[in-house]
């Protein structure tokens, strides 16, 4: 669904600004939880696992992981055991993200901050077949080139044209899986939502890219962290709730507020040409509001 943005400073710059609504993607019915990237990215993982019988799916995650949350209910729907390896000390009662988790009956398993650093080491993931055995792995994030994929079809869903698409940032899965299905002259621009200059050399390696190499039809937006990966100020919070009582879109401060107010941050410095089209990927993650309030009170209407 494409939902139709319009606010003077739009019309003035004489920008069209259309949302890509995949928070309210329904891939079960009656199931909120299976939406947005997130689906997108296990799409194809889960259909890997179905096809080599694997009866498990097992991932990693911090404390509040959004993917950890939709790989928890994508199991149960889809009738996989699931285990989430968390980084850090487990803390009690349950943060609502892992509750929820629980609930879905996925199995928690805490480790230091030391061995979650070695995730993607081979040592590191025989020891968990060891324990684990017949399991289906998918990355932190629910990143590789199953998620590439899957994220592709954002893209080739969308029935206008365009000259840019905009999508939040945290491993690059979502962004580089666009970036595939892109067609000249479009481009697209990630918005980081962690701190450092990291991400594009990741995504080069994602889309089989050497580094430093150039890449005219994307780039990353480094200025709109905040301060970093669940970072936030006053000023982002007032854009978010502004956003929700203007045009009655709920987002979230980790990833889509500071897509959005990057995205008018950057019409407001003049940086799209008029008559530009630009399609901004909402990519959900609203399920992580609970926890946010949880940890910082009430502070989005």
């Amino acid at each position: 669904m494409l939902q139709a943005i319009h606010t003077p400073s739009l019309s003035n710059a004489k920008i069209k600004l259309f949302i890509k609504r995949e928070d309210l993607l329904k891939v079960v019915p009656n199931n909120p939880h299976i939406s947005g990237n997130k689906w997108r990215k296990l799409k194809y993982n889960l259909l890997k696992a179905k096809q080599e019988k694997k009866s498990t799916l097992l991932s990693f995650g911090g404390a509040y992981s959004n993917h950890l949350h939709a790989l928890a209910a994508a199991g149960k729907a889809f009738d996989f055991s699931t285990i989430g390896i968390i980084r850090g000390e487990p803390i009690f009662p349950l943060n609502p993200t892992l509750q929820f988790a629980h609930n879905q009956g996925m199995r928690l398993e805490y480790v230091s901050r030391q061995e979650y650093r070695q995730k993607n080491e081979p040592t590191f993931i025989d020891s968990l077949h060891q324990k684990h055995e017949n399991f289906h792995l998918i990355p932190e994030g629910g990143t590789n080139q199953l998620a590439l994929k899957g994220c592709a079809e954002i893209v080739e869903n969308i029935d206008i044209s365009f000259d840019y698409i905009c999508c939040p940032v945290g491993t690059g899965g979502t962004l580089a899986g666009i970036i595939t299905s892109l067609k000249a002259p479009q481009k697209a621009i990630g918005f980081a939502a962690l701190k450092g200059n990291f991400l594009s050399r990741e995504i080069q390696q994602l889309l089989g890219q050497k580094e430093g190499e150039s890449h005219p039809n994307w780039h990353i937006q480094n200025d709109h962290h905040f301060g970093g990966y669940a970072r936030h100020t006053p000023q982002l919070l007032d854009f978010i709730n502004k956003f929700k009582q203007e045009h009655n879109i709920q987002l979230e401060p980790l990833y889509t507020g500071k897509m959005f107010y990057g995205i008018f941050d950057l019409i407001q410095q003049q940086y799209f040409p008029e008559g530009t089209t630009i399609i901004a990927i909402h990519t959900g993650g609203l399920q992580g509001l609970a926890g946010f309030q949880e940890r910082f009170g009430k502070l989005l209407i």
